[in-house]
């Protein structure tokens, strides 16, 4: 009877191992036609998916993630035409990283050591009382796979893929404390220092509560300023600076040739063999990361967003002064150092950690832009990154964003030394967003078996004799 009882417990385990696995390669089919349509501009549920050679429209059985692939053979089932594996490749990575983020953090017992250690603290809890985290984590990873190919391919993020995560993540982790709230449940395991799946500013962080909200609330006042037309957004003017240069360029190299351009012709573009000018080929991204990187009033596009975000900086600041001064009167305590009369409640300390990790994930790698591009004349990082950073905060935190930020420039010097040895095979360079999604992923997945791993070494290391 035991064995018997054993073995459908393992079996139900299975089942919903492998359900996730399949929700996976689903989610994987997606990131396949976001990959495809949005750098394209077209819309992601309509048309459906057809044949890009012979635009049949595709039934279910082509659509199967994986396993529709391998039943065609990797051609198309109406024009033979071929299927490019990228997209099963896609499938299967995001169906093997959803199942084994699920069998590490639920399933695997303490005594499978190291890989086990990759547990979270929170999701000790159990499945049922986590899931809303989980499905945050696995929704952010998911952007985050689709962005970095777009990225890698294209040079361009979507902020689409930026935006969702973080409203995502902001909308469950509200939700998540609300209904333990309304039915006086609690997380038993937590993050040392923390009460909840991410950081928090505590009890008495009623500093943070205010500024986060008057942060927002500045961010909100800024686009509003410039919807008004009484600030510009930076870079407004570069599509216009972008074709005076093509056409000096053309005229440049087009005298030079001794064959100039008649008036009234095409001047933007190279010069042909015979000395004609013809249209550039900007469709590839590393033409246009170099010509974007000569744009030369970068310095002054930063003042402009400097401009941008004086309300969110002021407005923090007299938020968190105010919320400071509300909170009061503040009485000695020896764990805070101050204690307000009134603690933050959960619900609002959860939601404040979600907006603290978006403004100061952004925040972090917007200052780096700024600092850079002042410091170097040129645009150093892109709002894209910035947008990226700020999601991946609303979802996981403050702290989580800033390791992944440092992590990604290790990765990038990683890559350029790889690129350097391999310079004849590979022409062009990582673009900056991949690294930022990859370091990420490493803080999310491993910072939990690193933490363990420093705190065994500490632990050997105070108790040597």
């Amino acid at each position: 009877m035991p064995s018997e009882y054993t073995l459908l417990i393992t079996l139900a385990e299975a089942t919903k191992l492998l359900f996730v696995i399949a929700i996976g390669a689903c989610v994987g089919s997606l990131m396949n036609v976001l990959v495809y349509r949005l750098p394209r501009g077209l819309d992601i549920v309509s048309p459906p998916s057809r044949c890009p050679i012979c635009d049949t429209r595709l039934t279910w059985r082509e659509n199967i993630p994986v396993i529709g692939w391998l039943l065609l053979g990797g051609k198309c089932r109406f024009c033979r035409a071929r299927i490019s594996p990228e997209y099963p490749i896609v499938e299967a990575c995001i169906a093997i990283l959803f199942g084994a983020i699920y069998a590490v953090w639920y399933m695997l017992p303490r005594g499978w050591g190291w890989v086990a250690w990759l547990r979270p603290e929170w999701a000790t809890n159990g499945l049922i009382l986590t899931w809303p985290m989980l499905l945050i984590v696995l929704t952010l990873l998911s952007c985050l796979a689709a962005m970095t190919l777009i990225d890698a391919k294209t040079r361009l993020i979507p902020l689409g893929l930026l935006w969702f995560p973080a409203i995502v993540g902001l909308g469950l982790h509200a939700s998540h404390v609300l209904v333990f709230e309304a039915r006086g449940l609690e997380l038993r395991h937590t993050a040392p220092g923390t009460r909840w799946t991410i950081p928090l500013a505590g009890p008495a962080g009623w500093w943070w509560v205010g500024a986060s909200i008057g942060g927002v609330i500045g961010l909100a006042a800024g686009n509003l300023l410039i919807g008004l037309g009484l600030i510009r957004r930076s870079f407004a003017d570069y599509d216009t600076w972008e074709k005076q240069a093509l056409e000096q360029e053309a005229a440049d190299r087009a005298e030079q040739a001794g064959s100039p351009i008649p008036d009234g012709e095409n001047r933007s573009g190279a010069v042909a063999a015979e000395g004609r000018a013809i249209p550039p080929d900007l469709s590839d991204p590393e033409a246009q990361a170099e010509l974007w990187i000569q744009y030369p009033h970068a310095r002054r596009e930063m003042v402009r967003e400097l401009a941008f975000l004086a309300p969110c900086v002021s407005l923090a600041i007299l938020g968190g002064k105010l919320a400071q001064h509300l909170a009061g009167p503040w009485s000695p305590d020896l764990m805070y150092g101050l204690e307000p009369a009134h603690a933050v409640p959960l619900w609002l300390d959860v939601i404040v950690g979600s907006l603290m990790g978006y403004l100061i994930a952004g925040g972090v790698v917007w200052g780096a832009r700024i600092l850079a591009s002042l410091a170097f004349g040129k645009e150093a990082l892109g709002l894209g990154d910035v947008h990226l950073m700020a999601g991946v905060g609303a979802c996981v935190g403050w702290i989580d964003p800033i390791l992944a930020f440092f992590a990604a420039a290790f990765i990038g010097v990683f890559f350029e030394a790889l690129r350097a040895i391999l310079a004849r095979r590979v022409r062009r360079t990582l673009a900056f967003g991949p690294c930022l999604a990859m370091g990420t992923a490493l803080v999310v997945l491993c910072k939990p078996g690193a933490e363990w791993l420093l705190g065994m070494i500490l632990h050997r290391t105070i108790n040597l004799p």
